[in-house]
């Protein structure tokens, strides 16, 4: 029973309180800041969550609570739904988690492709290539060159490399069509290897999502059965200084040439990768199967958040009990009171956590009279594959640091523990004077001037029926032929 007297802690946190004694009706009723943080850095979300409060958290997610938030302690609402152990309330977090996702890159696509419009047109290669110390990882690593065409409002990435995931490197023949208009944009991938097509239309507009986003029985028990892993670059403390050559008393600032563009050579200092490992919701028998499953590569590489899987592909049909929430028998007073200590009592289960933390340099080739504007050209595609693609999440992180001025024609960054990555620009070329880009709602036009008309019959990526197949080269390509945005 909540007390009629207003109280300090009800007073300046009145969501929060609410949660805090489980009222769901009365929260749906007082539904004001939903993102504030209590004393303890949580948001009302994170509150209900720690505590294992299903029906709260139910009502916060209806009314648009950030499921990306952190609390203080760096843990996200899904890792802390973990922890409790309670399969319906990570089902309920991971539902909402992947609709909010796809809801921002819904939105944002859109706003990039417009980035694009407005800059110039070109076209640039990517050389990706992957370095280790580790001589077994160092047989492993691929290279790849993503090429890159941009015209008007319609981009086009071809690649060979996909992602890394469940620790391999994933090949396939894959174009990435972005075609942008007004407010919505068309999205095609096209699997050049199974003669597959995939498409979505993105209209901003409407967003009728939250149906298809359930997670299934496999996702929830995976997350349940595996450890939490976490993978960050810490750069707060980033420093770039410029390479230097020569001897004692003759070095100067070193430069190289890198395909024809004459670069200032620098070093990034304090860069750091911190990986963090959380066990406390696993059972003693979950936690014997991490230890002894681990490929090589894992135990050198260790497994990213969104890497995980079922473990060993076996579905783990018997939950553990919930845990106690409050195991510390906490009372309003003193959680909401701001110079209680969290270290010494807090809410939740007791955090079992391995942090391991690496440092290391990065390196950057840049040129400052490089035709090719980082912000305005190069920004909003790596912001567009990173959507998909967890190699160019990583080269956005860091880029989007305060550089020193110039282009980056070559940057070397650090992917994994023991895994480096070499980003080079090459082979840039601009649109010939005469033969610019189409009109941004043009696809592909045929030789005797008929223009393709794409098929309509491909729905959003990921269903069955998402696909366009045929076994006839001679039906199939005119469809591929209308995908190719021309340039």
């Amino acid at each position: 029973m909540i007390s009629a007297k207003k109280t300090p802690e009800k007073s300046r946190y009145p969501i929060h309180y609410l949660v805090w004694h489980n009222k769901h009706r009365q929260l749906e009723k007082e539904l004001t800041d939903l993102e504030s943080l209590d004393p303890r850095g949580r948001t009302p979300l994170h509150l209900a969550v720690t505590l294992g409060y299903l029906d709260c958290a139910r009502v916060l997610l209806q009314h648009g609570a950030d499921v990306s938030k952190e609390n203080r302690n760096g843990w996200t609402v899904l890792q802390e739904a973990v922890s409790t152990r309670d399969p319906e309330l990570v089902r309920l977090v991971l539902r909402y988690r992947d609709y909010q996702r796809t809801a921002k890159r819904l939105a944002g696509i859109p706003v990039l492709l417009e980035q694009l419009r407005q800059a110039q047109d070109f076209y640039v290669e990517m050389k990706w290539e992957f370095t280790s110390w580790v001589p077994l990882v160092s047989r492993i690593c691929p290279s790849d060159t993503y090429r890159v065409w941009k015209s008007g409002q319609c981009l086009r990435v071809d690649t060979t490399l996909t992602g890394f995931e469940q620790m391999t490197w994933q090949r396939g023949n894959r174009s990435f069509i972005f075609k942008g208009q007004d407010s919505s944009a068309e999205v095609m991938e096209v699997d050049h290897d199974r003669q597959l097509v995939f498409c979505e239309t993105f209209n901003t507009t409407g967003l009728g999502l939250l149906g298809a986003m359930q997670p299934n029985d496999e996702q929830v028990a995976a997350r349940l059965s595996a450890p939490v892993v976490t993978t960050q670059l810490d750069t707060r403390n980033i420093a770039f200084e410029r390479n230097k050559t020569g001897i004692l008393g003759w070095r100067s600032e070193k430069t190289e040439t890198v395909n024809g563009y004459e670069a200032k050579v620098y070093a990034a200092s304090n860069v750091e990768l911190i990986t963090r490992t959380r066990t406390d919701h696993l059972s003693d028998q979950n936690k014997n199967k991490t230890k002894g499953g681990k490929t090589p590569l894992q135990n050198f590489l260790g497994i990213a958040e969104q890497h995980m899987g079922p473990n060993n592909g076996a579905l783990v049909t018997q939950m553990s009990s919930p845990v106690v929430t409050n195991p510390a028998a906490l009372t309003a007073e003193e959680y909401f009171n701001p110079s209680s200590s969290p270290t010494q009592r807090d809410i939740g289960h007791p955090c079992q956590l391995t942090t391991k933390t690496q440092r290391f340099k990065a390196k950057l080739w840049l040129c400052e009279s490089h035709p090719l504007s980082l912000a305005e050209q190069v920004v909003p595609i790596i912001d567009l594959m990173a959507i998909s693609n967890a190699l160019f999440a990583k080269l956005r992180d860091f880029i989007t640091l305060r550089l020193p001025p110039g282009f980056p024609v070559k940057i070397e960054i650090p992917l994994y523990h023991i895994l480096n990555a070499r980003i080079t620009f090459s082979n840039l070329n601009g649109c010939e004077e005469g033969n610019g880009p189409r009109a941004d709602n043009e696809v592909g036009v045929e030789a005797d001037g008929q223009r393709d008309t794409p098929r309509t019959d491909t729905p959003s990526p990921g269903s069955d029926s998402s696909s366009v197949s045929s076994s006839s080269s001679t039906n199939q390509a005119p469809f591929f032929h209308c995908c190719m945005v021309r340039f």
